[in-house]
């Protein structure tokens, strides 16, 4: 036997330029990109809604001379409220563990990371629930196979589809009921959503003449009509710890279009907004998120937290439209 052996004059350790974790991009997540995000300095508070019905009606009447004008006015609701629930998340990591971690470990960089990723996926998941599905809005549309009655529409997968026309229409829809600029609009949809558009015939015919004639985002916002087109790319393993891993995007294969100015302010509807409690103590401008690294003596180690603060309400549901099974 040949002397010395490799395991003699070479001893395995990490490689210090690479290392593999699948972290997702935080231009996964959309939450924050299809409602104003509304900074609030209390976890709890009221806000004002006007009655449509009194802006949307002429009162003025033809005035006789000597007599007085039409005389009305309009109701305040003050009602609606919003609680902006605190979400939590931490790793605890011990002073032995801490001081054995080896490069290209760096465990401290890698646990803020970590928790920002669980806040960021949790905050989606949220939007889902909330904004995401049927029965929230003030019009649903259901996606079918062929033959569409009422408010159903021929899924975009399917030969013969109009999804430009299908997108329109409802624009149109939204600004005869809401009074709102379709050019604030913007449509939310899911990747397999995405894929069938991007190689829908009709787009395809639409932009065969643009710069290489490859369909972007913009160029489904210029086609349709609106202010953005988001892909919600973000997936989620829906396994239990321990077991391998079941992945499956966050959103399902429905689209969203919302009324979403780019900012809220007074006396202006949002299909939605995003309350975020930014006077928490530490907490973010905008998200209301903080992140926290403070000392376990009785553990003797370190605990790193990070805590998000948020609710989402749908402020006006007549200001968007769901379309439900856009693809199989």
């Amino acid at each position: 036997m040949a002397q010395p052996s490799i395991s003699d004059i070479h001893v395995d350790r990490p490689l210090t330029n690479i290392s593999v974790a699948y972290m997702q991009s935080s231009t996964n997540f959309v939450a924050d990109k299809v409602f104003p995000s509304v900074p609030v300095s209390h976890r709890s508070d009221r806000y004002y809604t006007y009655d449509k019905n009194m802006f949307f009606r002429s009162e003025a009447e033809l005035r006789a001379p000597g007599t007085e004008s039409s005389g009305s006015g309009w109701t305040v609701d003050n009602t609606p409220t919003y609680f902006c629930d605190v979400l939590a998340v931490h790793r605890d990591v011990d002073d032995q563990t801490l001081a054995n971690a080896e490069a290209p470990l760096n465990i401290g960089r890698e646990t803020t990371q970590w928790l920002t990723h669980q806040l960021l996926l949790k905050r989606d998941l949220d939007f889902v629930s909330t904004y995401f599905t049927t029965g929230v809005w003030g019009r649903d549309k259901a996606g079918v196979a062929a033959a569409p009655t009422g408010t159903q529409y021929v899924r975009w997968d399917v030969a013969g589809s109009t999804p430009i026309e299908d997108v329109t229409a409802e624009c149109i829809y939204l600004a005869e009921q809401t009074g709102t600029d379709p050019r604030d609009y913007v449509l939310t949809i899911t990747p397999y959503v995405y894929d069938a558009l991007r190689n829908h015939a009709d787009i395809l015919d639409r932009i065969k003449y643009t710069q290489r004639g490859i369909v972007t985002t913009d160029l489904m916002a210029a086609l349709f009509g609106v202010k953005a087109v988001n892909v919600a790319w973000a997936t989620n393993s829906t396994s239990a710890e321990g077991v391998a891993a079941s992945m499956e995007f966050v959103f399902p294969k429905a689209a969203l279009l919302t009324y979403s100015p780019s900012s809220p302010s007074l006396m202006t509807p949002s299909a939605g907004y995003i309350f975020t409690w930014t006077g928490f103590l530490g907490s973010g401008a905008q998200t209301g998120t903080r992140i926290r690294n403070f000392r376990l003596d009785e553990r003797s180690g370190n605990r790193y937290e990070a805590e998000m603060s948020y609710d989402m309400k749908v402020v006006s549901s007549d200001c968007a439209v769901y379309f439900d099974a856009a693809v199989a």
